[in-house]
């Protein structure tokens, strides 16, 4: 069967994926032909949000849920390229993930990364985790990254309460990064093609009120609710990917 992380590691050109998960990525292309663009893009806002909490912000903490497989530009490695002393704990619930996680995923010697085997729906199962308590101190602001996971999530898990919970868990001075797909710039034609083919493992889209309802209670930073191509990418290469050819939302919060 067809595995999120190997999917996504496929369409970023990755080798860590089996035929089943070639099969799941090429029907979903064959519905929506950008959706490489799209795991490029959400790969980007990632160094781009850790750039920007690590350089701008002064973060030096970071609690990455839903790792997938380890690509290039992970989380700690932007980060202790700008501060050697970051602190990161990686999150996830598939074996396969943290195996490759632990063999490819080495710290500098100043800064400290940890993996933990835990389900973002079970957010207090990650939050008093010993090994995130022994790495992260609470008292201090942290990067709470949740890119490109909550899609997975289903209303009838409660996701916007799994993320209060681990939202009402950072300390004030904290910022909440977060990617969502969207339905909101597919014709009708395209979202039901998309999801005759996705029918392998739980998927939901959610609208821009949907995203922005993640960050109730949370002072957004400029430019605010926009597509992944769209986020603090100045510095990217031009012409960006539009909207539609994304269809994912990204957005960066401070906790007060």
């Amino acid at each position: 069967m067809a595995h999120p992380a190997r999917r996504y590691d496929y369409w970023l050109g990755g080798k860590d994926n089996f035929a089943a998960d070639r099969r799941s990525g090429d029907a979903v292309s064959a519905a929506f032909p950008t959706i490489r663009t799209t795991a490029i893009e959400n790969r980007r806002f990632l160094r781009r949000a850790v750039t920007y909490l690590s350089r701008e912000v002064g973060i030096r903490q970071f609690l990455d849920i839903g790792t997938g497989i380890p690509t290039a530009n992970n989380t700690h490695q932007v980060a202790q390229a700008i501060a050697p002393d970051a602190r990161v704990v990686y999150v996830d619930n598939d074996p396969i993930v943290l195996a490759h996680a632990r063999a490819l995923l080495t710290s500098s010697r100043q800064g400290a990364t940890t993996y933990l085997d835990a389900d973002l729906r079970q957010p207090d199962q990650i939050l008093n985790h010993p090994d995130l308590l022994s790495t992260l101190d609470l008292s201090q602001p942290v990067g709470l990254m949740l890119v490109a996971i909550l899609h997975f999530i289903k209303d009838t898990d409660d996701p916007y309460g799994v993320v209060n919970r681990l939202v009402s868990a950072m300390p004030s001075g904290s910022y909440l990064a977060l990617t969502h797909a969207t339905h909101d710039y597919m014709p009708p034609e395209t979202f039901a093609a998309v999801s005759a083919a996705d029918t392998q493992m739980p998927f939901q889209f959610r609208s821009r009120d949907q995203f922005a309802r993640f960050f109730d209670g949370l002072d957004v930073q400029p430019p605010g609710f926009v597509s992944v191509s769209e986020w603090r990418d100045g510095d990217e290469e031009q012409p960006r990917p539009t909207a539609a050819d994304t269809a994912v939302y990204g957005a960066v919060a401070r906790i007060a």
